[in-house]
């Protein structure tokens, strides 16, 4: 069966998360030649090492992505180490803390738009200002269901990002379908990962409570919210752009 990427260099952020983790694997098998981005150096060793494992072709970059000289230099490493950039999924995110607006921290509010909002503008302006320079490409941003879509008490900050990522996505895309680049998002719900666990939580709880919150009765796995990104980015999705598809279950339904 012929290899969706095969031949394209994609770059994903956030990939020493679940989500990035499973994409950045996932564009391997596909073919892509692949910079795996984060913060944690040991978590993108690891990425890389089961991507080469699996036959893929893949290294790691650790990148503060609130800071542009580094969102640049992210760029610039998969230009220089695979000769292009066609494709970059920007999943680099935190949660933050669950508390009411009014008791919420100020720093906490600052990191959480900093890395989810500030991080994701500053990717898009590097990876789109070297796409359009070079025949165009495709972008997809992870932003969530709790942000346009649906709400979590104590959430203010994390929802609050992500709706801004789902309309900066829509803008960005309005900016630069001329110039080649296709810009979409993706909003998941919750996903099996630490950040779906409420405080004290194990995931057998969260499973429970999940079978009851959502219609499909489950979780999503990262696999299946990377398959949702890969689509995305790929020539079958050529039509698509300014999307922000939502990918959880059922919940919004």
């Amino acid at each position: 069966m012929a290899r969706r990427f095969e031949g394209k260099v994609a770059l994903v952020t956030g990939a020493s998360g679940v989500v990035g983790r499973a994409a950045a694997l996932a564009y391997a098998r596909e073919g892509a030649a692949v910079l795996a981005a984060g913060r944690d150096a040991a978590r993108l060793a690891e990425v890389v090492k089961l991507a080469e494992e699996g036959g893929g072709r893949a290294s790691a970059f650790v990148v503060d992505l609130t800071r542009s000289a580094e969102a640049a230099a992210m760029v610039e490493a998969a230009v220089s180490r695979y000769g292009g950039l066609d494709v970059a999924l920007n999943a680099a995110g935190i949660f933050g803390t669950l508390a009411p607006l009014a008791d919420y921290d100020e720093d906490t509010w600052d990191e959480v738009l900093a890395v989810n909002l500030k991080g994701v503008y500053l990717s898009m302006k590097h990876e789109i200002g070297h796409m359009r320079a070079h025949g165009g490409g495709a972008v997809v941003n992870v932003s969530s269901n709790l942000g346009a879509h649906w709400r979590l008490a104590g959430a203010s900050a994390y929802a609050a990002s992500k709706a801004a990522v789902s309309v900066l996505t829509r803008a960005a895309a309005r900016d630069h379908i001329a110039d080649g680049v296709r810009v979409n998002a993706i909003s998941p719900g919750p996903i099996d990962s630490p950040m779906s666990l409420g405080p004290g939580e194990t995931p057998r709880d969260r499973d429970e409570r999940m079978r009851d919150a959502l219609p499909i009765g489950r979780v999503a796995t990262p696999e299946e919210i990377a398959a949702a990104a890969l689509w995305l980015s790929s020539s079958e999705s050529n039509f698509v752009v300014g999307a922000d598809h939502v990918i959880d279950g059922g919940a919004t339904a």
